[in-house]
């Protein structure tokens, strides 16, 4: 078992950042073994760079994958290889399939249902609110939500996911290389309750031409991709882009006209995709008998809870698309800041309303 994991982790080590001659290199030869026993030539004919054919003929890149999966092992990471029984069908389908898979969490998450939000690295209150309520509302209702673990949309979706059930992270650089190093204790958390995978060896660092690569992951082991804000030219488009490609259905959540973080969004519903709302509107694009299975779980909206007077006072002086700082609530509440702030603790555990960094506050829904 050993042997042949080592070829599939020297095959990646070489060519795992040139996908186009990673293709032609791998269904031109019988088996992986025979890539590392051809010339520099050869590999070079099919596309391998100057330096990556001089990698994959040199002695010690088979010692350098055993000891990548030494390491591996010593962290209990799990390897998947594109031939192996655990790999992921919805993800060997797609045009381009990684060839290996480290896995930091339970592997058992990459094969089930799952759909994927992503969006813009610094969003609007308003996107804050609307990824993390999707977030939570689909993954409550057992899909896993997939993301790339990017600060902003990314790291809120995980956030809200976690909060309902599971959720699957894609990195663009190595387990051992978090990034951005804020969510080192995101990575932890999904980890123990979810999954954590990258296509890139251990210790990879986060380069910029590694997060486009990985974007086809993310949408290829998804049924859906659902963008929430991104401007006009965006990481996020490129998702959807490989998800049209990938046969998978495109959703956006709209915005404001007025606001750039909307024009990439509003521009993909204009051209076909679907808008969302809520969750309902997720499910009802995908597959039978998923889709029933899911719309079987339609409630009635809760009713909001009780609210004493000064409660209900407080509360409709916020927004969900906009953040409302404690200063101006004491102006308008003439509540002093030790009755307010109780006040706000109580609608938080409510589940009403969210405190952003700097005593800001917004509706949660």
């Amino acid at each position: 078992m050993e042997d042949s994991r080592k070829y599939w982790v020297a095959f990646n080590l070489v060519f795992a950042e040139n996908l186009k001659s990673a293709k032609k290199i791998y269904e031109r030869f019988p088996s992986l073994e025979e890539v590392f026993k051809t010339g520099k030539e050869t590999l070079r004919s099919l596309g391998a760079s100057e330096e990556q054919a001089q990698r994959a003929v040199a002695p010690g890149i088979l010692d350098q994958a055993s000891r990548e999966i030494e390491r591996l092992e010593r962290k209990d990471y799990t390897l998947l290889t594109l031939k192996g029984k655990e790999y992921p069908e919805y993800l060997r389908e797609i045009f381009d399939p990684p060839y290996v898979i480290y896995c930091a969490g339970n592997v058992d998450v990459l094969k089930e249902p799952a759909v994927s939000i992503v969006g813009a690295r610094k969003p609007t209150p308003y996107g804050r609110a609307v990824a993390e309520k999707l977030a939570e509302d689909l993954a409550s209702r057992g899909l896993v939500i997939v993301s790339g673990m990017a600060r902003g949309i990314d790291s809120i979706a995980h956030w809200g996911a976690l909060k309902g059930g599971k959720t699957l992270a894609v990195l663009g650089s190595g387990l051992e290389n978090i990034y951005p190093r804020e969510n080192r204790s995101l990575f932890e958390k999904i980890k123990d309750e979810g999954a954590v995978i990258s296509e890139f060896p251990l210790k990879a660092p986060p380069l910029g031409f590694h997060f486009p690569i990985r974007n086809r992951i993310i949408s290829g082991l998804s049924q859906a991709v659902v963008v929430v804000e991104a401007a006009r030219r965006s990481g996020s488009l490129i998702s959807a882009r490989l998800a049209l490609e990938q046969n998978r259905e495109v959703m956006a959540v709209p915005g404001a006209v007025t606001s750039d973080f909307s024009q990439g969004t509003n521009w993909l519903i204009k051209t076909g995709a679907k808008l969302v709302e809520n969750w309902v509107d997720v499910a009802e694009e995908l597959r039978s008998p998923l889709k029933e299975k899911l719309l079987s779980q339609k409630e009635e909206k809760k009713s909001m809870p009780a609210l004493k007077p000064e409660e209900k006072r407080v509360f409709e002086f916020l927004k969900i698309d906009s953040l409302t700082h404690i200063d101006e609530l004491v102006g308008k509440t003439d509540l002093s800041v030790s009755e307010l702030l109780a006040i706000l603790l109580n609608l938080e555990l409510k589940e009403l309303i969210m405190q952003n960094p700097g005593k800001y506050f917004q509706r949660r829904k």
